[in-house]
């Protein structure tokens, strides 16, 4: 016969439990609110424009944002992030920094008079340019760099890979001699 014990359930500690209830009602006061009034205000679509869409490293586009966009007469901040986007100026302000920005002031009609970005000779990639305001989400746009030859400028050439294939190369000639080398203790091992 085999012999079964009955267990009762261990109840936890009264300040314990209490602890608990705090803690969740606690979270529920504070925390519910704050989550709820998190929130991300995304630009709409198609609001801002860039023309051209496609161009070359160090030409000008237009920018600008169609009325409603924003209120009217407000500040605005235009903003282009890229590869090198330093060298990025707009109207004629040239900045030393990697994302250019410059505020200006939006049409009565809340629109955003277009404005003229030159990109910097150096260009690669794509660049994105934002615009929004206090009041508003604004919109974006992007721009693609392309060679002469009017494929996309990636930004990567054999010069730059010149390191990687020596440093890559100085690993392969290292994994093989540590091999050979096993190899040899493992004959000399088993003579």
């Amino acid at each position: 016969m085999i012999a079964t014990s009955l267990r009762t359930p261990r109840r936890a500690a009264p300040a314990a439990s209490l602890a608990a209830v705090v803690a969740l009602a606690t979270f529920a006061v504070l925390g519910a609110p704050a989550a709820a009034q998190a929130s991300t205000i995304y630009p709409p679509s198609g609001a801002c424009t860039a023309s051209p869409a496609t161009t070359q490293p160090g030409s000008t586009i237009g920018f600008e944002c169609a009325a409603g966009t924003f209120s009217g007469d407000e500040s605005v901040t235009v903003t282009v992030t890229g590869e090198n986007g330093a060298g990025a100026t707009i109207g004629m302000v040239r900045f030393a920094i990697s994302t250019a920005s410059e505020v200006v002031t939006s049409e009565a009609n809340g629109s955003l008079a277009p404005l003229s970005i030159t990109l910097p000779s150096n260009a690669t990639g794509t660049y994105n340019i934002a615009a929004i305001s206090s009041t508003s989400a604004g919109g974006t746009a992007a721009v693609s760099i392309t060679g002469a030859d009017g494929l996309p400028v990636t930004g990567l050439d054999s010069g730059s890979m010149l390191g990687l294939w020596i440093g890559g190369g100085a690993l392969v000639l290292a994994g093989a001699a540590l091999g050979i080398a096993a190899v040899v203790r493992r004959r000399r091992d088993a003579d």
